[in-house]
């Protein structure tokens, strides 16, 4: 192995090591019992049978037991809590972008990170998809600390063979591998390019293939961005790059009429992005590469949580 090799994969190691210790800190602290309540298991298993007692469902009566013993026993039954949870991360080179330190893709490998840690702390299989316009790397869901380990290695480190986005290939991919209900995390920009040939039909697809998702799944959307690019500064001439296919635009950022287009134009892309996965009954919770996301996480397993408990 050559010396730049070792040196590569010394960086990676201690990347890992720093966000696995980062991250089972958080857990520990902040969001071990959340995340076990926001979730609910596969199914029920049954655990004992016991007297009926006023109030319990005739339909739990276990009519067995009650013929022999001459006096109504009623089926006790708990829950399954293990989960299998699938964390699906748009890699896409839009997440490249970064106004500071972070870029959204740094972000959503923290985030990405302290889900898997949290899961493993509950003892759940947990898997990973990576996604562009194509499956980039698939890890089967499992257990064990080796296991998340690799999770965020891919998460960290993995190169892309293709620059694009496609959402609705992430989604098709996992509708088609997981067979059992599952948690999704589905991490994204939710930037769909946009062309004026295949606009609407892409956009209409990916809520078609996310409404098909849900009916399958326990889906959680996790959607990232940049300050920067909901709110962009007056700073004269600059010349933009599209990360994803290279096109570049020279933009006048001095411009206060094209600064309030642009803006309008965001504030209408999220609006009809959150209307569109409230009406499906998707969940989702945002946030940016300068906010706390542990907070927003916190906040989202506790409205999960409540919901449950009505």
């Amino acid at each position: 192995m050559s010396e730049p090799d070792q040196e590569f994969t010394r960086e990676i190691l201690r990347k890992v090591r720093q966000i696995e210790i980062r991250s089972n800190r958080l857990v520990s602290e902040a969001l071990a019992g959340s995340y076990h309540s926001a979730f609910k298991g596969q199914g029920i298993d049954f655990e004992e049978v016991r007297e009926y007692q006023p109030g319990d469902e005739v339909r739990s009566i276990d009519w067995n037991v009650t013929a022999k013993m001459g006096t109504p026993f009623v089926k006790q039954y708990r829950e399954e809590r293990e989960l299998t949870i699938l964390l699906a991360i748009d890699v896409s080179e839009s997440g490249a972008y970064g106004s500071k330190e972070l870029s959204k893709r740094e972000r959503l490998a923290e985030l990405g990170a302290l889900l898997a840690f949290a899961a493993n702390r509950n003892g759940d299989k947990i898997g990973l998809l990576l996604f562009s316009d194509q499956t980039e790397k698939y890890l089967p869901p499992a257990k064990g600390q080796r296991h998340v380990l690799r999770i965020l290695r891919e998460i960290l480190f993995h190169e892309n063979n293709s620059k694009g986005t496609n959402l609705n290939a992430g989604l098709r991919f996992i509708n088609h591998v997981l067979r059992r209900r599952a948690v999704i995390f589905f991490l994204s920009d939710f930037i769909i390019p946009q062309s004026k040939e295949v606009e609407e039909s892409a956009e209409d697809l990916f809520y078609k293939e996310i409404s098909y998702t849900k009916k399958k799944h326990d889906l959680v959307c996790a959607q990232i961005f940049d300050p920067c690019e909901r709110n962009i500064p007056d700073c004269g001439l600059a010349l933009l790059e599209d990360l994803e296919n290279g096109e570049e635009l020279l933009v006048n950022f001095s411009n206060n009429s094209f600064r309030e287009q642009y803006t309008q134009l965001i504030k209408d892309f999220q609006l009809k992005l959150n209307q569109r996965m409230r009406r499906r009954g998707i969940d989702t919770f945002t946030f940016s590469t300068q906010s706390d996301y542990v907070k927003s996480l916190k906040d989202f397993f506790r409205m999960r949580q409540n919901r449950r408990s009505r």
